[in-house]
């Protein structure tokens, strides 16, 4: 049955990595993700994605260098504040993981792109009552690290 999700902003972020200089790779992120994530368990191909990210929210952990992002240089928040992804086909890949194809806009520009998500736990609820999907293998992942870690 297909079931429409709202993102949590409070609880999501866009995530990135990028080469720098062919020397390392800089790690961000947006803090601010919203939109709607409609699933349907028996049929993934019948699931879409849209989702908006607030471009001014991007964080590199170096203060001077998301200024510099957020400039006329790269992003140019002032012109253009949001990043969007709406999907156009959802595919299972085989491996547990869902291939998302649809369109990326940034800085004014869109073009075709295919990200890659796993496929989202069985609906459950919150201790408010609301339902809930969530990423259970990514969530599997940081607490092995974490143990391993010791932390």
């Amino acid at each position: 049955m297909k079931t429409t999700y709202k993102i949590d902003p409070a609880h999501s972020t866009a995530q990135f990595v990028v080469r720098h200089m062919m020397i390392t790779n800089v790690r961000g992120g947006f803090s601010s993700v919203q939109g709607t994530v409609v699933y349907d368990p028996e049929n993934p191909a019948a699931s879409s994605v849209e989702v908006v990210i607030d471009a001014n929210m991007i964080n590199t952990l170096e203060a001077a260098r998301d200024t510099h992002l957020k400039s006329a240089d790269f992003l140019d928040v002032e012109k253009y504040p949001t990043i969007t992804f709406k999907s156009s086909s959802i595919t299972p890949d085989g491996d547990g993981d869902l291939s998302l194809k649809g369109d990326l806009t940034i800085h004014g520009v869109t073009k075709q792109v295919v990200l890659k998500a796993e496929v989202p736990s069985a609906e459950t609820k919150d201790p408010m009552g609301n339902a809930r999907i969530r990423n259970h293998k990514d969530q599997a992942e940081r607490f092995r690290s974490h143990v391993e870690r010791g932390a």
